[in-house]
C-alpha cells in the first residue's frame, strides 16, 4: 500500500491527528507541518515551512536545543510523549508555554525525517501545581495542628522534619535551634540514609561563628563543602542541600536544612512551603520561649515570697536573741569573758540579719532610699575600689559620659549591686581577664522581651567579663536564691538573687547573656530620674535621755514581746502589753494615758499593725505610732507611720521612739 491512495490516507491521518505534529529534515528545517501545529504555534502554513525547528521555542533555549537535535540524528530512536522531557514551546506573538514532545524518526526514500508530536501541557501543568499545592497546604494543616499540640519545641522540631522530608520527598531534614533559646536539634531521614550526617550538619552550623548570624546570606552548599561535617555526603547519596532560616525579624533563631540526592531546585509553591514552615518553628520556638520565661518569672515570684515569709519570722527569732543578749551585755559588763562571748553572738546574728536582709531584696520587700544618682561619681568611685580590691589579673575598664543623666535608684544598694556583679565576674575569670562596666542612656519605645517596663527614659548598667561564662541551664538558675556553682563555703548563693530583687523593686529590668567560654554579660536597665532630690533619712537623735510616759507594746509573740518591754523600761518608760489587736484597743478604751503605741505590722489574730494605729488614731486623735517588722512593707508604711525593722538593737528602738513622741507620727 504505497500508492496515491495510501499516501493521501497517511495526510489525512496526519492532519487529522489531536496533537499539534511536525515533520522536521536532517538539516533541521521543518517539511511538514498539520493544522493543529499551525494552530498552537500561530502561523500560517508558508510562514513555517522550511524555517528551522528552533523558531518555535525561546531564543535563549535555540542554541542548546541545536546541539540536542544534532546528538538525537546520529543516534535516532522513538522518544515517547511524557517521557520527563518537558519543554517550552513559543509563539508567533512571542507567548511561551510549557510542552511535551514525542520524536519518532521515519524514512522515506534515501532522506531521513523526523516526526515530532508536540503537545500544549498548560492545563495539566496548571493541575499538577493545584494538586501540589494542595498538598503542601495539607502538610502545613497538620504542622500547624502539631505545633498547637506539641508540649515543647523539640517534640514539634522531630515532627516537622518529618512532615518536610515527605512532602520534599528529599533524602534527609535538618531543624537547628539556636540560642537564645534552648539549643536543640532534629533530624528526619529517608530508609537506608546516615542521620548521623545532618545531625552533625546542624551542631557544626551551630558552633560555626563565621556563619553569618541571619544565616541569610550563607552558601549552604559552600559551606558544606569546606566544612567537615561534609566529609562523606557523595559516599551517603547526598549531592545538595538548602538551607531556610528561621527568623524573628533578622534576628536568626535557626535554620530548615534539607539535603538531597542531587541539587536542589525548589520552584514557587515549594519556596512559599518551606518558608510557611520556617515561620511555624519560629512561632512556635518563640512561643515556647516566653512560656518558659513566664515560668521562671512565677518561679522566682512564689521563691521570693517564701522567702520574705522566712525572713519575716527569722527576724523575729533575731529579735529575741539580740534582745536578751542585748540585756546580757548589760549584766555581765563588768566580767571580760562573758562580754566577749556576749559580742561574738551578737555578731553573729548581725550576720544573720545581713543574710534576711538580702532574702528581703530577693523578694523585694526591702527598704529603699531612692534619690537621684549621678552615674559618672558612682562608677569612678567604684572603679578605684575595685581596681584595687580585684588583683592585677583582672583588667578594669570604666565607660561612662561625663554629661550623662542621673538615675533614679538607692545609692547602698545600687553599688552593692554592681559590686556584686563585679566579685562574681572576678571568680569566673580565674586565670585574669576583662571586666567592662558602662553606663549609656536609652528610650525604649516598647519593653524588653520578659519585661512591662513602660516606654521612656532609662539608664542601662553593663557588667561584662570574659570569663568561664555559663551554660544555659545554669544561667536559667543563677538568679535563684541560694543557687551557687561556688565551692562550699565560698558563697551564699545569694547575691544575684539579691540584685534581682533590687532591680525589680526599683522599677527597672535586668538582662543576663551568657556562652560558655565566652563571659557573661549582666545589664541593670534602671529609671531614669525626673526631677529627684536626694533622699536621706532622719538622723537619730542625739544622746539618749531617759523616756517618760507609758508605751503601749503590741506584740503576738511572747517572746518578742518580752525584749521590747524590757528595753523600754530600761529606758524608763511605762509600759502597758497586748498580744492581739483586741487587747490593745481595751487598754486604748481606758482612761489610761499612753504616749505612744508600738506595734508589730503582723498581728497574729488576722490584723495588723497599721490597721490597728488607724483604729487607735480614731479612739485617740494625734496618739503616736511606732510600727515594727521583720518584713519589709516598701519603701514607707501607709499614713506616714514610721517604721522600726526587726532586728533592732535598744539604741534604735530607744532613738525610734522619741523620733515618734517628738514628730506626733
Amino acid at each position: 500500500m504505497n500508492g496515491p491512495a495510501d499516501t493521501d490516507l497517511y495526510r489525512a491521518l496526519f492532519d487529522t491527528a489531536p496533537d499539534a505534529m511536525i515533520v522536521v529534515g536532517s538539516d533541521g528545517h521543518i517539511r511538514l507541518a498539520n493544522p493543529q501545529a499551525l494552530r498552537l504555534f500561530g502561523y500560517a502554513e508558508v510562514e513555517l515551512i522550511g524555517q528551522p525547528v528552533e523558531l518555535l521555542m525561546p531564543e535563549a533555549a535555540r542554541g542548546a536545543h541545536r546541539g540536542h537535535r544534532d546528538g538525537y540524528m546520529q543516534r535516532p530512536r522513538v522518544r515517547p510523549m511524557g517521557a520527563g522531557q518537558e519543554l517550552v514551546g513559543q509563539r508567533r506573538d512571542g507567548a511561551r508555554f510549557p510542552v511535551e514532545i514525542a520524536l519518532s524518526p521515519m524514512g522515506i526514500g534515501r532522506e531521513s525525517l523526523f516526526a515530532a508530536s508536540i503537545r500544549d501541557i498548560s492545563e495539566t501543568q496548571r493541575q499538577r501545581q493545584a494538586l501540589r499545592r494542595a498538598r503542601f497546604d495539607a502538610y502545613v494543616a497538620q504542622i500547624g495542628q502539631r505545633a498547637l499540640e506539641s508540649p515543647d519545641v523539640e517534640n514539634l522540631a522531630d515532627k516537622i522534619a518529618a512532615f518536610v522530608l515527605e512532602a520534599m520527598q528529599v533524602v534527609a531534614v535538618g531543624v537547628l535551634l539556636r540560642a537564645p533559646l534552648r539549643p536543640s536539634l532534629a533530624s528526619a531521614v529517608r530508609d537506608g540514609a546516615d542521620r548521623g550526617l545532618v545531625d552533625r550538619a546542624c551542631a557544626a552550623l551551630a558552633l560555626d561563628e563565621s556563619a553569618t548570624p541571619a544565616l541569610t546570606d550563607l552558601d549552604f552548599e559552600a559551606w558544606l563543602q569546606r566544612d567537615e561535617s561534609g566529609d562523606g555526603w557523595a559516599d551517603a547519596g547526598i549531592g545538595g542541600g538548602r538551607l531556610v532560616p528561621v527568623l524573628d525579624h533578622n534576628r536568626a533563631l535557626g535554620a530548615l536544612i534539607l539535603l538531597g540526592a542531587e541539587p536542589l531546585a525548589v520552584d514557587r509553591d515549594a519556596e512559599h512551603f518551606l518558608a510557611v514552615v520556617a515561620n511555624v518553628l519560629a512561632t512556635a520556638a518563640l512561643r515556647h520561649h516566653a512560656q518558659e520565661q513566664l515560668a521562671h518569672s512565677q518561679r522566682l515570684e512564689a521563691v521570693g515570697q517564701l522567702t520574705g515569709g522566712i525572713a519575716h519570722d527569722f527576724n523575729n527569732l533575731l529579735t529575741v536573741i539580740s534582745g536578751n543578749l542585748q540585756l546580757l551585755e548589760a549584766d555581765c559588763a563588768d566580767d571580760p569573758s562573758a562580754a566577749d562571748s556576749i559580742a561574738r553572738a551578737l555578731r553573729a546574728v548581725g550576720r544573720g540579719a545581713e543574710l534576711t536582709r538580702k532574702l528581703l531584696a530577693f523578694a523585694r520587700r526591702q527598704r529603699l532610699s531612692p534619690a537621684a544618682i549621678a552615674p559618672p561619681a558612682l562608677l569612678a568611685d567604684l572603679g578605684r575600689m575595685l581596681e584595687r580590691t580585684l588583683g592585677e589579673a583582672v583588667q578594669v575598664r570604666i565607660d561612662c559620659d561625663a554629661e550623662l543623666p542621673a538615675v533614679y535608684a538607692d545609692a547602698v544598694q545600687l553599688e552593692n549591686a554592681l559590686l556584686n556583679l563585679a566579685l562574681n565576674a572576678r571568680d569566673a575569670m580565674p586565670r585574669g581577664g576583662r571586666l567592662t562596666i558602662s553606663a549609656s542612656e536609652e528610650t525604649l519605645d516598647q519593653p524588653p522581651e520578659g519585661s512591662e517596663l513602660p516606654a521612656g527614659r532609662y539608664i542601662r548598667f553593663t557588667v561584662a567579663d570574659t570569663g568561664l561564662g555559663m551554660p544555659p541551664d545554669v544561667l536559667a538558675r543563677a538568679f535563684e536564691p541560694f543557687f551557687t556553682t561556688k565551692d562550699a563555703g565560698k558563697g551564699s548563693g545569694l547575691g544575684l538573687s539579691m540584685v534581682y530583687g533590687f532591680v525589680k523593686q526599683s522599677g527597672g529590668h535586668l538582662l543576663a547573656a551568657s556562652r560558655l567560654g565566652y563571659g557573661t554579660t549582666i545589664d541593670l536597665i534602671l529609671p531614669l530620674a525626673a526631677n529627684a532630690a536626694t533622699q536621706t533619712g532622719s538622723a537619730p537623735a542625739a544622746g539618749l535621755p531617759r523616756g517618760s510616759g507609758t508605751v503601749l507594746v503590741v506584740e503576738d509573740e511572747a517572746e518578742v514581746r518580752d525584749v521590747a518591754v524590757a528595753f523600754l523600761r530600761g529606758f524608763g518608760y511605762d509600759v502597758l502589753e497586748a498580744g492581739d489587736a483586741q487587747q490593745a484597743l481595751q487598754h486604748l478604751r481606758d482612761s489610761a494615758p499612753i504616749a505612744l503605741l508600738f506595734s508589730d505590722v503582723v498581728l497574729g489574730d488576722g490584723a495588723s499593725g497599721i490597721e490597728l494605729a488607724l483604729s487607735a488614731r480614731r479612739l485617740r486623735p494625734g496618739l503616736p505610732v511606732l510600727l515594727t517588722s521583720g518584713h519589709e512593707l516598701g519603701n514607707t508604711t501607709p499614713h506616714a507611720f514610721a517604721l522600726l525593722r526587726k532586728p533592732y538593737r535598744r539604741e534604735e528602738l530607744a532613738a525610734a521612739a522619741q523620733t515618734a513622741l517628738r514628730g506626733g507620727a
